[in-house]
């Protein structure tokens, strides 16, 4: 003989335990911009009230949105893109890199310049040839 216990054939029924409280609704920043979205395009206030009686919805949550949405509280509630913050290269940048390395090219082509009229002044010198092109003209 099979005996069956009666817990195990009430065992299809709920739980008949109720939490005490229920938890408190959460709505985003998306849920609210999308009933305000719907909530404007209402023309007659009976839609409004359908709106509201199917979102489950007060009155003054949308007033109080509505406000939130005006001071720009909803677009800061918004998700934002998580890691690290994309760092905006200057445009200058590049070209600044460019004109550095140009002007340091330069630099040292002027030194050798110079280095050069320096000794071609010595041998000048040494030899005893006039450095001054009007001298020569006039000897």
């Amino acid at each position: 003989m099979n005996l069956v216990l009666a817990s195990e054939k009430r065992s299809d029924r709920p739980d008949p335990e109720v939490p005490e409280k229920t938890p408190r609704r959460r709505f985003t920043a998306k849920y609210k911009l999308d009933v305000l979205k719907k909530a404007d395009a209402c023309t007659h206030p009976a839609d409004l009230g359908a709106l509201l009686r199917r979102e489950g919805l007060y009155s003054s949550n949308l007033s109080t949105w509505r406000r939130q949405r005006d001071q720009g509280v909803l677009d800061a509630m918004s998700p934002k893109k998580r890691g690290r913050k994309r760092i905006e290269k200057n445009p200058l940048a590049k070209e600044n890199v460019t004109l550095q390395k140009e002007n340091k090219r330069l630099r040292l082509k002027l030194k050798k310049a110079e280095t050069i009229i320096e000794f071609q002044k010595k041998i000048s010198e040494m030899l005893g040839i006039s450095q001054n092109p009007d001298e020569e003209i006039n000897s």
